[in-house]
Parts: C-alpha cells; structure tokens; sequence
C-alpha cells in the first residue's frame, strides 16, 4: 500500500481522504495530520455557551453537480420542516423521504439566501438591484450619477490591470465609490487600485449590472436564464449545526474507511530530495519532532508556510512565497436581547428580526465588514432562537496589529460601541453572551509578491508526488466547493497515475467554470 500524508483537516484535506479511501481502500493507507485541535478549518464550527458560531458564513450551494452530490450523501435534506418553519408556517423545498431536523441532526436545512448591504443606516440589496427602494435610498439625483456613469463606464472600457478598473467597468465609478471602494479596502487593507484583478475574477464572477437587470427580467417575465450568477441565487442548504458539523461528520466517516487524523500535529518541515520527490515531513506535536515518510502529499497548508519549510528552494522562488500577504480575521459573537433594525420585508422570522444572513457594512467609519445573524443561517445554532439573538461582527486585521491584540474584553467592548454607533442596536440593549475568534492567514491576498505566483507554481509543479490544494494551499480565495474540486481532481490524476496538475491549479480560474452553469448554483 502507499502511503498517504494531508497536511491540513479542513475541506480539502478532508475531501482528499475521504476520496482517496472510498475509490481505492486496498491502494492507499491515509494520514491527515492537523495543527489545530478543530476539524474543518475555516469551515469549522464553535460551539461557545450552546450558541455556535459559523466562522466567515459558509452557503452550500455549487456550481458543481459532483459537489452538490457529495453533500448530499453526506448530510440528506430535510424532508420535514425546520423549528422556525413550524413556528412560522412556512414551506420549504423538502426532500421526499428525507431526515427531519427535529428528531434528527445529520441533515441539511434549506435556507433563504438574503444578504443586504447596510450604508448610511439605510438597507440596499446585495447586490444591488435596481429597483424602487434602491432608488428611494439613494435619491434620485445620486441614482442618475449611477446610471450615466455606468453608462459612460459601458463605452470607455478601463485596462483591468487593478481591482479598481474590474469593478468600474462593471458597475460605473459612482457605484463603485459608494459599495465597493470602501469596503474592499476595509478588507484589504489596500485601496483597490493596488490589488490584482484576479481576485475580481473569482469573486465577483460574472456579476455585473446587466446580471442584475438579466435577473430581475426573469424574475419580472417569468423567463429565466439558464445561466445563474454566483451572488443572484436565493437558496442554498445549511447544516443544522452549521459548516463544521458537514466536516466533522466527513472526519468521522474517513476514520470509518481507515484512515488516521492526527490533532495537534504542525508540520515544521516538508523534507525533499531537493529535485522531483518530497520524501517526508517533519511534525511537532506534544514538544516533540517527528519525522513522517511517505509516497503521497497533499497540502492545504499555507503556501507561504509550505515553501518556507522545503529545503534546498531557489532564492526567487523563496522570496516570492515569503511575500505572500494574507489578511487575518476576528469575529465576535454577541448574544443580545434583540435589535433596533426592523424587519421591512415581507419575510417572516422568529421575533420579527431581520431576515438577514449578512448584513455588509459598508461605511468606511466603521471597522466592522459583516454581521452575521445566526437564528436566519439555522434556527439550531441557538440556543434560544425564538428569545435570543445571536449575531457575529466580523473584522479584518493582520496578525499582530492592535486589533489582533486586543483581548476578547476589549473585542466585544469594541463590537458594542460600533453596533450602538450604527444602530444596530440600542443603546439600553440586553447584552447575555459574547465571545471572540481569531483565525489566521484566512483571507489569502493578491498583491505584493502575488504577481509572480506562476513561477512559484511552476517551482511546486515539478515535485510529482506533491499536490498543493484547498484556498490556502493555492493561495487563491476559493469558496468551499472549490476547495474540495481541487481535491476531486488531484484524486482522480492520482488514481490514473497521472502527475500532471493542470487541472488542480484550473479550478476556479477558467472563465466558464466560475461565471456561469447550467441549471446548476453559485457559491456558498
């Protein structure tokens, strides 16, 4: 049997397992070794005080069939009506046969995807729609800059050599300035003009005004495209206990198949024989170094991290993976008695609340990018859904400034003050419960050394038995179906003896994969 080392327990080195000992069981004898005690990476799921946290909102909803297959196997649909369903009468798209999420818990909630975008203490849709309300809030006069900017932007294509001339050519400068300049450098942490366009790409997709007004003739005439834009869906599916139970639940079924998932275990070395072959790796774990051998690597690990501990690598090559920036993120869990913002839509919710998943946040004199109202994402993330709030502020930083410094005292004070200041809540507020993440490295960036990554890639390319998967193993802001595609393909090279990872590295850039599918979804 060969041996198999996955560096990394999130959604790519899960997938990659679990792949590997359901296709081949007699071929492959698999280890995943993970530096943290928590399955699922950034998918995973804390669970603080019986609330639980989604760590960066996580839809379940692709463009790939074998994606969607696969969760499903996974974790059924629900074929019975949720807890706020019941309460509120609402009717879903039920699985025929399928688990009821009151008596069982490996099921898929189906939820209703609505995100809003919160400027000027005033809500816009997400993305923006152009319809009365959007027009009522921006005012007239600010809706016709809009429009003949957009217009002029439709006649003078800018070079999308940044960001910045990405999203000007798709939605006018006017829009650009109030949804996107701000908002993309809170992230950042650099204006757009100095990021790659790349991240456009992948993000953003085939968005654009004329997606929106495509979308809303459908909607309006009843005749639907049969191409689907990432952010346009309106449903996707949900694990009853959130993305880290899917992962945890897939954790449990790879040590089913026989594999070994090691916790606690930081890989300090990746050892090769400085040409073609990585030979082992080098973990740390209870403050001891052990050396893994192995004839297989899969690494969804950092790239910048995976480099720098190769030995014998070129000097250029080196100093790009040591330029690799990535930002950090903190987010807040906050349990309150309710909130100031009222429910105007014609959605029903527990409470009355808010419908929405996110709330973007775009003004610039806040610090906070999104807030996340768990009760909408699944009723069974509460602990008291029907009584209780629970909601999480999500912040963008680097490892080591003063906001990833501040101690969680310090965080929740901070994540008041600034809901207080936009009147998310008021300021008389029942405040039960807060509680604070920080994760690492979770938004890879496209800027500094990230222009030259071609020639990193091409450096990893030439180590057959290495296959570099998942967001951070690529350095490439993948959503989760992507992470786990990489993985698809790397396990079927493998099983076809084939070396070649074209495919693997293609995920998520070519043009007809990401903008539009056929009768199929988006992100999550």
């Amino acid at each position: 049997m060969k041996n198999v080392v996955i560096i990394g327990a999130g959604p790519a080195g899960l997938t990659a397992g679990f792949e590997l000992l359901k296709k081949a069981p007699e071929e492959y004898n698999v280890t995943i070794y993970e530096e943290s005690s928590a399955i699922g990476g950034i998918s995973r799921t804390v669970n603080h005080n019986g609330n639980r946290m989604d760590i960066g909102g996580h839809r379940f909803f692709s463009k790939d069939k074998q994606v969607m297959d696969w969760w499903q196997d996974m974790m059924p649909r629900q074929g019975e009506p949720s807890f706020d369903d019941i309460q509120l009468g609402r009717v879903k798209n039920l699985a025929e046969n399928g688990p009821d999420p009151e008596k069982v818990d490996r099921v898929m909630l189906v939820r209703n995807r609505v995100s809003r975008i919160y400027y000027k203490k005033k809500f816009f849709d997400y993305p923006v729609s152009l319809k009365w309300d959007t027009i009522k809030n921006m005012g007239f006069a600010t809706t016709m800059e809009a429009g003949f900017s957009y217009m002029g932007a439709t006649v003078a294509k800018l070079p999308e050599d940044s960001l910045e001339n990405f999203y000007i050519n798709r939605f006018g400068r006017k829009l650009y300035s109030m949804f996107f300049e701000g908002y993309t450098e809170k992230l950042w942490g650099r204006h757009p003009r100095d990021i790659s366009a790349d991240w456009g790409a992948q993000r953003v997709k085939g968005l654009s005004i004329m997606g929106v007004l495509k979308d809303m003739f459908g909607k309006v005439t009843g005749i639907k495209s049969d191409k689907v834009e990432t952010s346009l869906i309106e449903e996707f599916y949900y694990p009853k206990y959130g993305p880290g139970q899917l992962w945890e639940t897939t954790a449990k079924e790879f040590e089913k198949l026989g594999g070994t998932i090691v916790m606690n275990a930081k890989v300090a070395k990746i050892n090769t024989n400085g040409t073609d072959t990585v030979e082992s790796i080098t973990i740390e774990k209870d403050g001891a170094e052990q050396e893994i051998k192995g004839d297989i690597f899969f690494s969804s690990m950092p790239l910048k991290d995976l480099v720098a501990g190769m030995n014998d690598v070129p000097e250029v090559e080196a100093k790009i993976a040591q330029g690799l920036p990535y930002r950090d993120f903190v987010t807040v869990g906050l349990l309150v008695e309710k909130l100031a913002l009222k429910n105007e839509t014609d959605i029903r919710t527990l409470g009355d609340i808010v419908p929405d998943c996110w709330i973007y946040v775009q003004d610039t004199g806040i610090k906070m990018g999104r807030i996340q109202i768990f009760n909408n994402w699944s009723p069974y993330m509460v602990k008291h859904a029907d009584r209780r709030v629970w909601i999480g502020l999500e912040y963008f930083c680097n490892e080591g400034d003063k906001y990833w410094n501040m101690t969680e005292d310090q965080w929740i004070n901070f994540g008041i003050h600034e809901l207080k200041k936009m009147g998310v809540i008021a300021p008389d507020v029942r405040i039960f419960d807060g509680h604070r993440e920080r994760v690492k490295k979770a938004y890879p960036a496209y800027f500094d050394t990230y222009e030259d990554i071609d020639i990193l890639i091409d450096y990893l390319n030439k180590f057959g038995n290495l296959w570099c998967v998942g967001r951070n193993g690529q350095h490439r802001y993948n959503n989760m179906d992507h992470s786990m595609a990489t993985s698809f393909e790397a396990v079927k090279n493998i099983l076809a003896g084939s070396t070649d990872k074209t495919n693997v590295w293609n995920v998520n850039t070519e043009k007809e994969y990401h903008e539009t599918a056929k009768n199929e979804g988006a992100e999550q």
